[in-house]
């Protein structure tokens, strides 16, 4: 199985690598310091395995799954954390590995020995996976970066500094007051992590910032139009029953 170690501590991936090396059909084909790194080993060196920490600069454990292209391939995760056991109830009850540290190389071996079967078919990898996926939309974790893609690397935008998300062709882009960039997230996803006050559904296919509102038009029965503060000057058109919500943000309309 070819695996990938993120941990931020240095010492903790040559302790994992230390342990592996017991384990003759695990390969370790790379590992990553930071959450961005993650997302890039994982998107080129397709793992089949992940050994993820929970908390990293950059991105944390969770916001690195997310942060993850839709097409990408999606390797088995195995949660390194320094979490007490009863914050990993929750991994444990949705069938997700997980190993505390200081690891320890017979629950090590265990978590491997539990992982070979899942490897060898896919039916029971895809289930896996699915389980994750549940458990990552499930963490009430601030998104406190947005991952956007930047022709051949990946880059940080944050939340504040964006104008917008819009949907176009299928793809959601991040609107800034210098640039569009393409993000690898579903605007209803962008829309649950966000904090409500700040973010404001438009329609359904754009995401405003509150903060980046230029001026707002009455427009036909009882909706506005919203002029953003990006570089184009972007006009949003905010339908009757979304206007309402608008007006509880900004009082005065």
């Amino acid at each position: 199985m070819r695996v990938v170690l993120a941990d931020d501590e240095a010492p903790a991936r040559s302790r994992l690598r230390r342990q592996l090396s017991s384990c003759p059909d695990v390969e370790i084909v790379g590992d990553a310091e930071d959450g961005l790194s993650a997302v890039d080993s994982i998107v080129t060196l397709q793992p089949d395995l992940l050994f993820l920490d929970v908390q990293m600069p950059g991105l944390n454990g969770f916001e690195v799954l997310r942060a993850l292209p839709p097409d990408a391939r999606r390797p088995l995760v195995i949660f390194v954390t320094g979490f007490d056991q009863h914050a990993l109830a929750a991994f444990e009850a949705d069938a997700v590995s997980y190993l505390v540290k200081p690891v320890q190389e017979q629950r090590l071996l265990q978590v491997i020995d539990r992982v070979r079967p899942l490897l060898l078919h896919a039916a029971s990898q895809a289930s896996e996976i699915e389980r994750i996926d549940k458990v990552v939309r499930t963490q009430a974790l601030p998104l406190r970066h947005i991952v956007a893609r930047n022709r051949d690397r990946f880059v940080l935008l944050a939340p504040a500094s964006v104008s917008f998300f819009a949907i176009s062709d299928g793809l959601v882009w991040a609107h800034t007051p210098t640039a569009r960039t393409l993000v690898n997230y579903q605007l209803a996803d962008l829309e649950s992590a966000l904090p409500p006050e700040q973010f404001f559904r438009a329609s359904r296919a754009a995401l405003i910032n509150v903060a980046h509102i230029l001026e707002v038009k009455p427009f036909l029965k009882s909706t506005f139009l919203i002029t953003m503060r990006d570089g184009s000057h972007t006009e949003i058109q905010v339908g009757e029953r979304r206007a309402r919500f608008l007006r509880q943000l900004l009082p005065g309309l």
